[in-house]
């Protein structure tokens, strides 16, 4: 397991999260705090409804918490405005979601090009590598329909890390695809974060999966028990 004397590159410090619908307030997640060493590969469990991917959302930057605080290397993340926040999560995240989350009109290379194109650069020749990288190469200018389920998260693999994130987080990327297929997608999103020295959090239901990581949290009812 990766050690290192700078602050967690990752931190949840008295997480909570709460959704109200109507008259009822259902609390997601009391009281979660954890810490992310640079160059873990950390995996999230738990059964459905224990709030793993609202933790995921959180601790990436897309749901602010009701109370409590993420930390970023020491900096914390929702004290940012708005646009600093846009810019830490386009510069310094990844994110591979379930259903793969590909816009359809666009190309493979088109989708893997999106993450820089918001930040204001076009490098083309990287995008088509990282598809290479990823078994693609031949697959460059196909739309998301004429690719199967797991070529789409090849690509969306691809695209996660076309700016060069420092974490990558991926929701049960593999829970649309057979074990199989899952198997393969796993593997290489493992080999890939080896490689290139990222921090990588998962979500995923399958204890199996979890086993491939440095460590394994267990979320149950909105709390960590290990």
């Amino acid at each position: 397991m990766p050690t290192d004397s700078h602050p967690p590159i990752i931190a949840a410090d008295d997480v909570h999260r709460v959704f109200e619908i109507g008259a009822s307030r259902i609390e997601v997640l009391k009281g979660v705090t954890l810490s992310i060493q640079r160059g873990e590969k950390v995996f999230l469990c738990g059964a459905s409804g224990a709030g793993k991917t609202s933790l995921l959302y959180t601790l990436a930057g897309l749901e602010k918490p009701n109370q409590g605080r993420v930390l970023i290397e020491g900096e914390s993340l929702y004290d940012l405005s708005r646009t600093q926040q846009a810019r830490l999560r386009n510069r310094r995240m990844g994110y591979v979601f379930q259903n793969y989350s590909l816009l359809p009109e666009l190309t493979a290379l088109e989708n893997v090009l999106v993450p820089s194109m918001i930040g204001g650069r076009t490098d083309r020749d990287r995008a088509g590598a990282l598809l290479n990288t990823v078994g693609l190469g031949s697959r460059l200018g196909h739309l998301p329909a004429e690719l199967s389920g797991g070529e789409q998260q090849r690509v969306a693999i691809a695209r996660a890390l076309m700016n060069d994130p420092e974490v990558l987080f991926a929701d049960e990327p593999t829970g649309n695809l057979d074990s199989k297929t899952g198997a393969g997608v796993m593997d290489l999103l493992l080999s890939l974060v080896a490689e290139q020295s990222k921090t990588l959090l998962v979500v995923t239901h399958d204890g199996g999966l979890a086993a491939s990581g440095d460590r394994r949290l267990e979320l149950v009812d909105g709390r960590l028990v290990s």
